[in-house]
């Protein structure tokens, strides 16, 4: 992959960023230099080629940092009008407190869970920020010179240098470190976990939900109904705001429809499986598996799915509900999870509920529960005034 770094890189982004959380407590100003460097290069058009997209143009704060960069697809555009991503944009909001890559058990299996990415491959944030600033359909620096260059003549440059020495652009490797540790840094300030939403103050006493937003909550965390709580975790009997980030941080495969605005003939996105050593060929059983997102903000993101299939937040809930009770609603012929190829659709989840329920049963959730569901969904947007 053209955005590829050496192994040596990679280890000295971490350990800067290890560095830098120790000392965030004793050198708060170097602390909020570093984030205000990490801002402006964010929000910087002048960082790709050709110049006009920045990372702000696919993670808009105004859609929870996430979005399309004007492709009006399930896809963002990339710096040149004839390019377009290949996964839907996910928000940035809430990532920072998701572990690095690793496996937990789950029902007595290990399961993958933690990374960054879709399909978890980069370990930290600032390795994260690697993959859009090189890749070909994002921002299509050709290299880390490159990058560099545009990176010194930019109004971040001095707040760089204030940071990290006068010398951090004479060598390309340590200024690609400072540049990925600055946005790293931003993405973890409070710009991206605010925990100002409606269901915040509910939590914090300082209001209550609706009826309908009540019933919403209930049937979301109710394993016989919606059970969206065993993979999008909250505690609302807790006071704190930071015990329900709406995510396990783990993978899932979900059997998702193919979305054919965006599906190239021949063409499968597998996931998770991958990222792993061997690649599909050792980890088939891996294959299909994507990393949950988390649902604060998420009446601000659409469309859903890694792949963007569903336009409204109300066709994702009712997805859930009747993937499995009338597959024929989602699947061409109902032939159920087209996205992968046929010898690899048995690592669909089918026993989690409420995918266990088979053709013409009935659902787990009726359409007025999917529009409680929903309605309690939209109290997960920050911003709100109690």
């Amino acid at each position: 992959m053209r955005w590829a770094v050496s192994l040596s890189v990679v280890l000295l982004v971490a350990c800067t960023t290890a560095v830098f959380a120790q000392s965030a407590g004793t050198d708060r100003a170097r602390q909020q230099t570093v984030i205000e460097a990490g801002r402006r290069l964010f929000f910087d058009v002048q960082l790709s080629e050709p110049p006009g997209t920045s990372c702000a143009s696919c993670h808009d704060p105004a859609r929870a940092f996430s979005g399309d960069n004007g492709s009006g697809r399930a896809t963002p555009r990339g710096s040149r009008p004839d390019t377009l991503g290949t996964r839907n944009a996910p928000t940035l909001m809430y990532l920072a407190s998701s572990p690095g890559p690793g496996f937990s058990e789950k029902d007595g299996k290990p399961s993958p869970r933690g990374g960054f990415f879709w399909d978890g491959r980069a370990a930290t944030l600032a390795e994260q920020a690697l993959g859009p600033l090189f890749a070909a359909h994002e921002m299509n620096n050709r290299d880390t010179p490159a990058l560099v260059a545009r990176v010194v003549s930019s109004d971040a440059a001095p707040l760089l240098r204030q940071a990290f020495g006068e010398e951090v652009f004479a060598d390309p490797g340590r200024a690609l470190q400072a540049i990925t540790v600055a946005l790293a840094a931003f993405e973890q300030s409070p710009t991206f976990a605010p925990f100002t939403s409606k269901f915040d103050a509910v939590l914090r006493g300082q209001a209550r939900f609706t009826p309908q937003e009540e019933r919403g909550q209930s049937l979301f965390t109710i394993a016989q109904k919606g059970n969206c709580a065993a993979c999008h975790t909250l505690k609302p009997d807790s006071r704190d705001p930071r015990d329900s980030l709406f995510t396990d941080f783990g993978f899932h495969a979900l059997g998702v429809p193919r979305n054919g605005d965006i599906a190239q003939d021949g063409h499968f996105d597998l996931g998770f499986c991958t990222t792993q050593p061997g690649g599909t060929t050792g980890n088939a059983s891996w294959c299909g598996w994507f990393k949950t997102p988390t649902l604060r903000n998420v009446a601000l993101t659409a469309p859903y799915m890694h792949n963007g299939r569903f336009a409204t937040l109300r066709e994702a809930v009712a997805f859930y509900a009747t993937r499995d009770t009338k597959p024929e609603r989602w699947y061409p012929d109902g032939v159920k999870f087209d996205d992968l190829p046929q010898a690899l659709r048995g690592n669909v989840d089918v026993e989690t509920r409420p995918y266990h329920r088979r053709p013409e049963q009935r659902p787990a959730l009726n359409d007025e529960e999917v529009d409680d569901i929903v309605a309690f969904l939209q109290t997960l947007t920050d911003g709100y005034t109690p």
